[in-house]
């Protein structure tokens, strides 16, 4: 009876081995094959998306669109300007920030045409470059005919570029100045009738 007992024991313990080693073994068979079909269903969707990427990009070039590689359209600049005042917004650039880095240059460029946006400024980057209120321009170098002896640098250009589309570091400003450059009592008007905005390179910045 005792050889009975401990052969039943014995018995019952494989029995329960064995199971386990199912569930287990059924558990990691469950989850491979999961794996399988998500990665199966995976292909099958990326498949679909590159197809149906193609036809809506092939069409687009195909109708003398204008596409980037990625079937993104080229950006647009948000300021349509002719030539006479392209050249107008690089020579007045150059002239009044020659010498500071590109974002000096973006900030004079952002200057003049935040003024070109205001209603009590003329509606043209020429006219509001060359503008004259009660006798006096505006931009000096419109007044001492440096804008007309510059030579516009790649800089220049690239700074314009980003003003052209849209960037806009200004914080609204409509006038700039040179304070060590200008005398103390024009300075004054700047003071008393302008809100100061910031600093950057050579240039103060009002609104």
């Amino acid at each position: 009876m005792q050889y009975k007992k401990y052969g039943l024991i014995l018995l019952f313990s494989n029995l329960l081995v064995v199971m386990a080693w199912v569930c287990v073994n059924g558990v990691q068979i469950n989850k491979i094959a999961s794996q399988e079909a998500f990665r199966a269903s995976f292909m099958e969707d990326i498949a679909e998306y590159q197809e149906t990427s193609f036809r809506t990009v092939v069409p687009a070039a195909a109708s003398d669109q204008r596409v980037l590689e990625c079937g993104v359209l080229e950006k647009k600049p948000v300021y349509d300007l002719n030539d006479a005042d392209y050249n107008t917004l690089l020579k007045i650039v150059e002239a009044e920030a020659g010498g500071e880095d590109e974002n000096g240059k973006l900030l004079v460029a952002n200057v003049v045409l935040n003024r070109v946006n205001s209603s009590i400024f003329p509606d043209t980057v020429t006219e509001v470059v060359y503008q004259r209120e009660f006798g006096v321009c505006q931009f000096s170098p419109v007044i001492d005919g440096r804008i007309n002896r510059v030579k516009v640098s790649e800089e220049t250009k690239k700074a314009v570029e980003r003003a052209i589309y849209g960037e806009d570091i200004s914080q609204g400003a409509l006038y700039f100045v040179a304070r060590k450059a200008v005398a103390a009592d024009k300075m004054q008007w700047f003071d008393r009738h302008l809100t100061r905005l910031f600093a950057y390179g050579g240039h103060e910045f009002f609104g």
